[in-house]
């Protein structure tokens, strides 16, 4: 739940979704849409999924454990290097690393050289400390903005802050801008947004949204409502809310409530709800 979310926005999350499911043989017998339902409102989806594909193949090939090899550990679903590396080191105490943001920037500051993402192993009895230690230390200390560096119990030992040229971190993922229209059928007295998961919004495809143009082709039966500012992951979206009060709907689309759902809404969608309800 912590990648790409902020530890706030998770624990709420985290606590019930254990209370729901409070084990592994549990989430392996749910269904997938139950598991979404309790995601809902998170994003990147893809991970819940993943999760979910993972606890079956855990409980059904290895008797419910994880795996000690690095190599089984990356065939399961959503595990690549760094999460086959921490739980390794902290299941295990296996002397390994996990490469995240924070520890590439703690090791490329300790040689005030750019890491190109890999290092040696250290020996310790106390690998699973480690790698915890490491990432800890980067989010609070060896932070990326003005590193507290005279809280640090290492700098006579770090390059970074011994030398007057230090080495600067290039921010890799670009923002990018993107202008949409949003469509809004709405039934006048029962307050139904009508929405399709037939979309070509490629980081919500297959979930309920209504109808998204990045060009307006809008008539005169089209109602401007607002404009309003949206952020998922690296997008930043300027969003055009249009509606029209109306009984038919395309025939992709289906009628949902605006206040209550049983279907899987992402705050995308919720967010467009907030708006909307201001009309009625």
């Amino acid at each position: 739940m912590l990648q790409q979310t902020q530890v706030k926005t998770v624990i709420p999350y985290f606590n019930n979704f254990v209370k729901k499911i409070s084990n592994l043989k549990a989430l392996s017998n749910s269904r997938e849409k139950t598991v979404l339902k309790l995601w809902e409102g998170l994003g990147y989806y893809t991970r819940v999924k993943n999760l979910h594909k993972t606890s079956k193949i855990l409980i059904k090939k290895y008797n419910g454990q994880i795996p000690k090899s690095f190599v089984k550990l990356k065939e399961l679903p959503g595990i690549g290097d760094y999460t086959a590396n921490i739980l390794l080191a902290l299941i295990y105490n296996q002397s390994r690393v996990a490469l995240d943001g924070n520890v590439k920037r703690v090791l490329s500051r300790l040689d005030n050289i750019n890491t190109k993402g890999t290092v040696n192993s250290f020996k310790t009895k106390r690998n699973g400390d480690l790698a915890e230690a490491l990432i800890e230390f980067g989010a609070l200390i060896c932070k990326p903005k003005d590193p507290r560096c005279h809280e640090c119990k290492i700098k006579k030992m770090c390059a970074y802050f011994t030398s007057k040229s230090k080495v600067k971190f290039k921010r890799k993922t670009k923002i990018q801008s993107k202008n949409y229209d949003i469509f809004c059928y709405l039934k006048k007295n029962n307050k139904q947004i009508a929405l399709t998961k037939n979309n070509d919004l490629g980081f919500l495809k297959k979930f309920n949204l209504p109808k998204i143009e990045k060009t307006s082709k809008r008539n005169k039966s089209w109602k401007f409502l607002c404009n309003y500012k949206n952020s998922i992951s690296n997008k930043k979206l300027n969003i055009n809310l249009y509606y029209k009060f109306s009984l038919k709907k395309p025939s992709e689309y289906n009628w949902y409530s605006l206040n209550q759902n049983k279907e899987i809404i992402p705050s995308f969608t919720k967010k467009i709800f907030k708006q909307i309800l201001h009309l009625y």
